[in-house]
């Protein structure tokens, strides 16, 4: 299965700010250093992943 280097990312991006917004939401509102966080999860996340490359198959595979 191939996955590209971008659905790689979005996917990460999106587990990372829903993990954020999760955390954010404890109290039932966002304050602003909280949405600076959520943005900072989902950037770093997507940056990261489109980042690193793909582990390439070993030869005979």
């Amino acid at each position: 299965m191939k996955i590209s280097a971008v659905w790689k990312a979005v996917a990460s991006g999106v587990a990372a700010g829903a993990a954020a917004v999760v955390t954010a939401v404890q109290d039932g509102r966002i304050t602003p250093a909280e949405a600076v966080t959520i943005v900072l999860a989902v950037l770093g996340a997507y940056g990261i992943t489109w980042r690193v490359p793909n582990r390439t198959p070993p030869e005979g595979s």
